[in-house]
């Protein structure tokens, strides 16, 4: 009896050429990573990073770490949610940050309570007539600044054939600008309570839990998964194929700019203020998230499970470099290292793939 089994057209299956699923690679990177900070720390400091070190029977976790972990990469994470889809589309965007600021600038001028221990507000924007809104009012505002800008950056790379690149750079800069035009620099603060309540506690996670669960759905059973998976993978092919490649472009753009939006809502609230500087870098610790999560830079491979693995890798990293007090400017000098990597693994990995076709 032959050892191989025969296919469509006497086409033989190598059981030698199937490949684990990427994320299964990621969530083995996760665990690596963990077990070498776990073994610094007995090593340097003499206790566990993420076990509870002192003798407790409630738990076995550290549960403090493991709240600041996925605390620190949840708001960043739901940006990296729209990267993940631009990414996989073939595409990059470099504006997310800065619409997380001027979003956050003009939302949170419209959660602003009217009286702080019964005099006016010092920080107000506006008149009465626009203080004490209910909560939907300053969401969908945000919603409508993100779409607008996700819009444009659409529009401009699919109809008018600028690179990615240059247009979302566009972007970035004037959405910076704007953020500090919009109230001349000045910081606004004291939202409404039920604003407020959006970002509190562990709340970011759980928006982030749920988005991501909601977009790993729409990338996989969705015929705007299909289609911008096959844009992404040969977008001749895919226009060939009768798919609307400039306006499904636009709508991915669209997607991810009010995923900035929002998660431009979430950090102000967390905050209880909004400042011209926030979301500085973000658009690139999303980037990174998403390509240390498997996601080709090329397009067309990728998902959402990765990302949140690879948002969970950038968090035990960050509080693993925190825990072992070591100064901050070394988890930028990191940040680089794993990006260019997680690119240089990605590219070795699609050359194997060819090679082995």
């Amino acid at each position: 009896m032959a050892d191989t089994t025969h296919g469509t057209g006497g086409l033989t299956f190598d059981k030698s050429k199937r490949a684990w699923p990427n994320e299964i690679n990621v969530f083995g990177a996760l665990v690596l990573i963990v077990l070498i900070f776990e073994g610094l720390g007995f090593a340097l400091m003499g206790q566990s990073f993420l076990f509870d070190s002192n003798g407790r029977f409630d738990s076995i976790f550290n549960e403090q770490r493991l709240r600041i972990i996925i605390l620190q990469v949840a708001i960043i994470g739901i940006i990296a949610i729209g990267s993940t889809q631009v990414i996989i589309l073939g595409g990059i965007d470099l504006s997310p940050g800065s619409i997380v600021g001027v979003t956050a600038m003009v939302a949170m001028s419209f959660a602003q309570v009217a009286e702080v221990n019964g005099y006016p507000n010092p920080k107000a924007l506006f008149g009465p007539a626009f203080m004490d809104l209910p909560v939907i009012v300053p969401i969908v505002v945000a919603i409508l600044c993100g779409l607008a800008a996700g819009l444009v950056n659409g529009l401009l790379i699919a109809y008018t054939r600028i690179p990615p690149f240059i247009a979302t750079l566009g972007m970035m800069v004037a959405a910076r600008g704007a953020a500090k035009w919009w109230s001349k620099g000045q910081p606004i603060s004291f939202p409404t309570d039920s604003y407020a309540a959006i970002g509190a506690g562990m709340k970011p996670v759980i928006w982030f839990v749920l988005l991501a669960i909601l977009f790993h759905f729409i990338l996989k059973f969705t015929i705007y998964g299909k289609h911008t998976y096959a844009i992404g993978s040969n977008e001749d092919a895919a226009r060939m194929s009768g798919i609307s490649v400039d306006r499904h472009k636009v709508l991915v753009y669209t997607i991810a700019g009010i995923l900035a939006a929002f998660a431009a809502v979430v950090l102000s609230s967390k905050n209880l203020t909004a400042q011209a500087g926030m979301g500085v870098m973000y658009e690139l610790d999303a980037i990174a998230m998403t390509v240390i999560g498997g996601v080709s830079l090329s397009g067309g491979r990728g998902s959402i499970v990765g990302t949140v693995l690879g948002a969970l890798i950038f968090g035990v990293i960050i509080s693993g470099f925190t825990f072992l007090r070591l100064d901050a400017y070394y988890q930028e000098m990191v940040k680089g290292v794993i990006i260019v990597g997680a690119v240089v693994l990605d590219q070795w990995r699609q050359r194997r793939s060819a090679a082995r076709m």
